[in-house]
């Protein structure tokens, strides 16, 4: 006889639903000895035997439940065998053939159908029925009437009937438990692989990220790595709607989505209001079922039949670069552990984002590192051929013209030469300025102030037609090194704008100390121009002066301002905010 293929769990709570029954049925039994209508006519010692095997079953029922703990494999057998022989105890001494304890049969045949199914329940009905006949048979005197066997018969039958019932039913249960079980082993499976399945995409997510700075592979991961998530929902998984918002300058956009709609990829959110917003302001998952009359949500055509949607900030730190919204038709289907696994994915993306971010950063610096230097470069080609390079150009023709004159007017060569002299001068004072310009070693060893004293003074040697003013408060101590070259190199292009540019008779400098602040002001009284009309198309114009600037004061977290209009002149301020420890 085989065992049911049941769990052990499962027929460990059979045993214990057994013995539970058991006694409920010692105390029935003890019930009806004690109310027996025939127990008036039983002698004393009658009446202790079935009490005594009742006592006896409550002593074998203890020990059956200590043995359960111990789980011994052949325990059912020898418990349908002893309740089988309890039972025919009871019967024989309670009256035999007219015993009120035959019911007690029905228990052994119970526990055989459940334990081991419909034959061995039958089986141990006929064995009950076979000596309960024989000993029915046996108390019977010679000669009785047949006909007296009738109850015997009827109670036989009674019991059969019982074990083919009880055995049938018992499979019925037990398919269905079998049927119960293989659905939760099948989830659980599921779960089991779908479980696997996330660990080995965020692993793998994980090494994709550190090895990646590319935007579009990170947000393409965070929704692969969600859909693995989800696949212990079946199908329900695969009609999921997922898209990831990031911020721009109109607000949150879609960057990387799954099933939404054409024009659902082109909207633009401004994240301040509904699910999207609540959750970047807490900065925790949150969850909805309407999406449909979310304030922003709605706008998304894909998410108008969704009846469940989660949303995941996607946030390092303090700063907040979007979020992660996951729909379903299916309401209420995000479970803890489905939201766990997402903010997981979040965060992981969120450090890869930023590290993406920074990236790009470096890059756009690097690139406009070298813009700057390409523009110094040609600015300085641009000095070189407006200024040294002509005057050598005029040095040339006044030596050749010179030459000339040695031969046809020498009295006039002592002034030509005295010419060139002169130009010679201008020029090597030109180139001077230029090389102070490029590397202001006045700058690095005396301080700011000093620096545009010396400016000023080799520019009144070069253009002498040039008034420049200089008024300064002594601002080394309050500003480093890089500070004091930005606010040096940004006065000398607004002084050589205004030199080139404004027909200015003259130029303030002034440099004040703020609490709070260094300002720094070149003020012209040239011909000023219309500001809005100038910047609108600063850059086509292929000067980048005013460009150049405003990037260096933004080195320092400066703010760059500019005043000017049609024959007022122009007025250049540059305030370098304090770093106080």
């Amino acid at each position: 006889m085989t065992r049911r293929t049941f769990g052990t769990n499962t027929l460990t709570q059979v045993d214990w639903l057994v013995c539970n029954l058991r006694w409920l049925l010692l105390l029935c039994v003890g019930v009806v000895i004690v109310l027996n209508p025939g127990r008036a006519a039983m002698s004393d010692v009658h009446m202790l035997l079935p009490l005594g095997l009742l006592l006896g079953g409550a002593v074998y029922n203890l020990l059956v439940m200590v043995l359960l703990a111990f789980e011994v494999p052949a325990l059912p057998l020898l418990t349908i065998a002893i309740d089988s022989l309890l039972l025919l105890g009871l019967i024989l001494t309670s009256g035999g053939a007219g015993s009120p304890l035959l019911f007690f049969g029905l228990f052994p045949i119970i526990t055989a159908a459940l334990r081991f199914g419909w034959l061995a329940s039958l089986v141990t009905a006929v064995g009950i029925v076979v000596v309960y006949s024989v000993m029915v048979w046996r108390a019977l005197p010679p000669q009785t009437d047949l006909t007296k066997l009738a109850p015997v018969l009827f109670n036989a039958v009674i019991l059969l009937l019982a074990a083919v019932l009880t055995g049938v039913l018992s499979d019925r249960m037990q398919s269905i438990v079998s049927q119960v079980n293989k659905v939760a082993e099948e989830t659980e499976l599921r779960k089991l692989r779908s479980a696997r399945e996330q660990v080995r995409a965020i692993f793998e997510m994980a090494g994709m990220l550190g090895a990646t700075l590319s935007y579009t592979r990170i947000l393409d991961a965070i929704l692969d790595v969600a859909s693995m998530g989800f696949q212990e929902l079946g199908p329900v998984a695969r009609q999921m709607v997922s898209v990831v918002l990031l911020y721009d300058k109109g607000g949150l956009s879609v960057v990387s989505s799954r099933r939404l709609t054409a024009r659902d990829v082109q909207k633009t959110i401004p994240g301040r209001a509904g699910l999207v917003a609540e959750a970047i302001k807490s900065a925790e998952a949150m969850q909805s079922d309407d999406p449909r009359h979310d304030p922003e949500l709605a706008q998304f055509v894909a998410l108008h039949g969704c009846k469940s949607v989660l949303c995941v900030p996607l946030r390092a730190g303090f700063e907040t670069y979007g979020a992660v919204v996951v729909a379903s038709r299916e309401p209420g289907i995000f479970t803890g552990e489905h939201i766990e696994m997402l903010t997981a994915v979040c965060s992981q993306a969120t450090i890869a984002l930023q590290n993406a971010q920074l990236y790009q950063s470096l890059q756009q610096e690097k690139n406009r590192i070298v813009e700057i230097e390409e523009n110094a470069r040609k600015k300085l080609a641009r000095d070189l051929h407006d200024g040294p390079t002509q005057s050598l150009a005029a040095i040339a023709m006044r030596l050749n013209y010179t030459r000339k004159l040695i031969t046809h007017q020498p009295e006039k060569v002592d002034e030509e030469i005295a010419r060139v002299e002169e130009l010679a001068r201008r020029t090597t004072k030109e180139i001077r300025h230029m090389l102070f310009t490029l590397r202001p070693l006045v700058l690095e060893t005396q301080g700011l102030v000093a620096a545009l004293e010396a400016s000023i003074q080799k520019s009144n040697e070069t253009h002498p037609d040039l008034a420049i003013h200089l008024e300064a408060d002594r601002v080394e101590d309050n500003l480093d090194l890089n500070a004091q070259g930005v606010v040096f190199y940004i006065i000398e292009e607004a002084v050589g704008n205004a030199r080139k540019h404004a027909k200015a008779g003259n130029i303030w400098i002034r440099l004040k100390l703020e609490p709070d602040a260094v300002i720094a002001e070149v003020q012209d009284d040239g011909e000023g121009f219309d500001v809005k009309g100038v910047t609108s198309a600063y850059e086509s114009r292929g000067s980048l002066g005013m460009v150049n600037m405003r990037e260096r004061a933004e080195l320092v977290n400066g703010v760059l301002s500019l005043d000017s209009h049609p024959g007022g002149g122009t007025i250049i301020t540059l305030a370098v905010p304090l770093h106080k420890d």
